[in-house]
């Protein structure tokens, strides 16, 4: 389908989206921490849109959006995303995220009300996941700042890794592909710097996540990616607990949906399919 791929100027910098036409109300789609807006692009081709107008963005630091030096707070962030419906003209929609895409979306709900009429949240938790996790998503992490010759030899790393579970198509390899900057040499460097990472986990710490998720009023839906993050045996990035948890926070969570797939693998193939069918349940149209 035709895709509306642009820069817009907001909050002092560019910020890279694209504008998937379709019907009322429009969505806007918050990537996870490292991610880009291509995490959205299963949504997509499972027919999100043109049921929808989805907007997705590659928050700053990401993606092909500008990379400030400082300015990773959850506040900048949400006057990044506000500036960007401001330039678009859109005086209130659908927001939903997922991982830091769902914390982002509660913050704006709570702290811009008027400017978002339903929330959807994918796969988020508000207390720490299990420390095995951590061994699990290290390759995701560790790419960054690290130049690879090729972006073959990129790929074949990140196909190996136990998050994935072997799981790889066209679509997830276009994410991965808009992940980095391919250099005069051939070899690609992942878009974001670790260090703006790092600026990021520190405004997630600064805030009050269960205030925050309290103070959503709008109605909301739950979409969990329970199953292992590496196979079995190993934990979910988000347990399903966790989920449910952070869920029954908010005032009115309409739906708590547990869909195929672990964190990362949730957003694409029949995972996608079950969240299209559950936003589509949901939103009036």
């Amino acid at each position: 389908m035709p895709e509306h791929d642009r820069q817009l100027t907001a909050n002092g910098i560019s910020i890279h989206l694209v504008d998937h036409p379709g019907s009322a109300p429009p969505i806007v789609l918050l990537p996870g921490i490292t991610a880009n807006l291509h995490n959205f692009d299963g949504l997509i081709d499972a027919g999100l849109a043109p049921r929808f107008r989805v907007v997705a963005l590659d928050l700053r630091g990401r993606g092909l959006s500008d990379k400030p030096a400082q300015g990773y707070s959850i506040a900048e962030h949400a006057a990044d995303v506000v500036g960007v419906l401001d330039g678009l003209g859109l005086q209130r929609v659908v927001l939903g995220g997922h991982s830091f895409g769902a914390l982002l979306t509660a913050f704006i709900a709570a702290r811009y009300p008027d400017r978002v009429s339903q929330c959807i949240f994918i796969d988020i938790a508000l207390t720490p996941s299990d420390p095995k996790v951590g061994e699990a998503i290290r390759p995701s992490l560790e790419r960054l700042g690290r130049p690879v010759a090729s972006f073959e030899a990129y790929t074949s790393a990140i196909r190996a890794a136990p998050y994935l579970q072997g799981r790889w198509d066209p679509i997830i390899e276009a994410y991965y592909r808009a992940d980095v900057e391919t250099r005069e040499d051939g070899s690609v460097i992942p878009r974001m710097k670790p260090e703006h990472v790092v600026q990021v986990a520190i405004g997630v710490q600064a805030e009050d996540w269960p205030a925050i998720f309290a103070s959503v009023q709008q109605p909301s839906i739950f979409f969990s990616g329970p199953m292992p993050v590496a196979g079995p045996g190993s934990p979910a990035v988000i347990s399903a607990e966790a989920a449910r948890h952070a869920a029954s926070v908010l005032p009115d969570c309409r739906q708590f949906i547990e869909v195929a797939g672990n964190h990362w693998t949730m957003v694409y193939g029949e995972g996608a399919r079950q969240i299209v069918a559950g936003i589509s349940e949901f939103l009036p149209t």
